[in-house]
């Protein structure tokens, strides 16, 4: 099983080979798309310009492309916004030639719509459906298999028997899966979500929330209303907390999302490559997140059963410090 690791900066690459990442991908905007579009209308679903999550210019995707030749970790490019506005299709095409030409042809993309279009243009480029476009059955797979998809990214609300499922049912062999192994996990499926993941405000799988029912004889708002009100005031202290504090939050590994323990199982649904979700994440982290997942794929060689994975994974790698927040 190979480890895939999300990167926002070039100057992380470096980092991430060394740490273990077998694989990098990234996003790439050029200045041209910000002009003309803004950040409101993102390339790879990140309408972010203020901290490293972007790639913004060709010349540093060269440089990148010059690192790849040393250390032979190649880097996939993200375009897995939802949906485009018509003529920004050419636009798209145009900045996949430019980096096609340069050396970089595997995308990520989740639009159905262009990868039609870069078939009808004739663009050769190797295409991993996005876990943005929630393939979530062996039906779907069916019909992405029509368009040459050569590696398929489930979605965070796949369990693991609906890969297997989808993996074992697939009629086309040697493709490649992937599933996200750690970091961001989400309440909400990405297919089916019109948030902003932005600058200027809180992203809204961060907001507090509860399942309620409702019906036209209980208002829930109200209470809601206040819990929304709790919640910036915890977030005012954090931050006053924050800027007291020079010392950084102690990490432990997969607290913000986490699949390790279910590494067997994914294993024998037929998953191929782990999701490192880091595009933005501070590159320490980053290194002890694949650090401690390459330590697990040791562990899962070293333990046949899934019995005596789990118990290793929980004596020797998380210990006490297990964050509760599970993929799977």
């Amino acid at each position: 099983m190979k480890i895939v690791a999300g990167m926002g900066s070039i100057d992380d690459y470096i980092r991430l080979v060394k740490a273990g990442a077998d694989e990098v991908f990234c996003g790439y905007v050029p200045y041209e798309w910000n002009k003309y579009y803004g950040s409101l209308f993102p390339l790879n679903r990140r309408e972010v310009l203020y901290y490293n999550i972007q790639i913004n210019s060709l010349e540093d995707m060269k440089i990148l492309k010059a690192m790849v030749d040393v250390y032979k970790v190649p880097v996939s490019i993200t375009f897995n916004y939802l949906y485009y506005l018509e003529e920004q299709y050419e636009v798209i095409a145009n900045i996949m030639k430019d980096l096609i030409e340069i050396g970089f042809d595997e995308f990520i993309i989740a639009d159905i719509a262009l990868i039609l279009y870069l078939k009808e243009k004739g663009i050769k480029c190797s295409i991993h459906l996005s876990g943005e476009c929630a393939e979530i059955n062996s039906l779907s797979i069916d019909f992405f298999n029509r368009l040459n998809i050569s590696r398929y990214v489930f979605h965070r609300k796949n369990t693991i028997e609906d890969m297997k499922s989808c993996i074992r049912n697939n009629e086309v062999k040697n493709l490649q899966y992937e599933a996200f192994i750690l970091n961001e996990m989400c309440h909400y499926s990405g297919a089916f979500c019109s948030s902003l993941h932005c600058d200027e405000m809180s992203h809204l799988c961060k907001m507090p929330y509860d399942l309620i029912k409702i019906n036209s004889e209980i208002n829930n708002f109200p209470e809601v209303h206040k819990k929304l009100q709790l919640y910036y005031k915890e977030l005012n202290n954090e931050i006053i907390s924050f800027e007291d504090n020079d010392e950084s939050e102690e990490y432990i590994l997969g607290s913000t999302g986490c699949g390790i323990c279910a590494l067997k199982k994914l294993k024998d649904a037929g998953v191929t490559h782990l999701k490192v979700v880091g595009r933005g994440k501070y590159i320490d982290y980053m290194e002890k997140d694949i650090i401690g997942l390459k330590k697990a794929i040791n562990m899962l060689e070293n333990n046949d059963s899934e019995e005596s994975y789990e118990k290793a994974i929980k004596s020797k790698l998380f210990n006490s410090t297990c964050s509760k927040e599970c993929y799977y």
